[in-house]
């Protein structure tokens, strides 16, 4: 059997049903994402979304990178978005750990030393999601008619507070 077979298996099953053929790409809801990988965080799922309305950007913590921010404008320009969500989550590893600390465990796993990597850590989750929002809506290429908020998800309780 091989290393991805049943992920491969469950694709089949997917595609039997797929509904999205044809489609041209573009956010049904006119919403962006920016959040964090954690595998707790279903983006469309937490808002009643479906495949289609959003465009969706993942990182460690949930930040907006450099990356985030090309995704964001390529989104309100080409691809419909009209509503832009950062949101970071409770718990995240990323608010959790110093960077010394992240190096040395990523290090640890590695077998490696892993101390000039940098991972940014996020010592101030409110103050850091402050930044964001002020990041992308300070940006020359995203429009003042797109609306930017930021929040934080609970994946304790499933819940979104808004803080920006």
């Amino acid at each position: 059997m091989g290393d991805f077979d049943d992920l491969l298996a469950a694709n089949k099953t997917y595609a039997a049903d797929f509904a999205l053929a044809g489609f041209d790409g573009v956010a049904k809801a006119g919403v962006a994402i920016v959040t964090c990988m954690d595998s707790r965080i279903d983006p469309l799922g937490l808002l009643g979304l479906k495949p289609g309305d959003a465009k969706i950007f993942r990182n460690p913590g949930g930040r907006v990178t450099e990356a985030a921010l090309e995704a964001l404008v390529l989104g309100a320009h080409l691809l419909n978005v009209n509503r832009i969500l950062v949101i970071p989550h409770t718990k995240c590893a990323m608010a959790k750990f110093t960077e010394a600390e992240l190096q040395a465990k990523v290090g640890e796993s590695a077998g490696v030393d892993a101390s000039w990597h940098a991972f940014h850590p996020i010592a101030d989750q409110v103050a850091a999601l402050e930044a964001d929002i002020h990041k992308v809506k300070a940006h020359p290429l995203i429009p003042d008619t797109v609306k930017v908020g930021g929040f934080v998800y609970n994946v304790d309780s499933g819940e979104l507070e808004q803080k920006f």
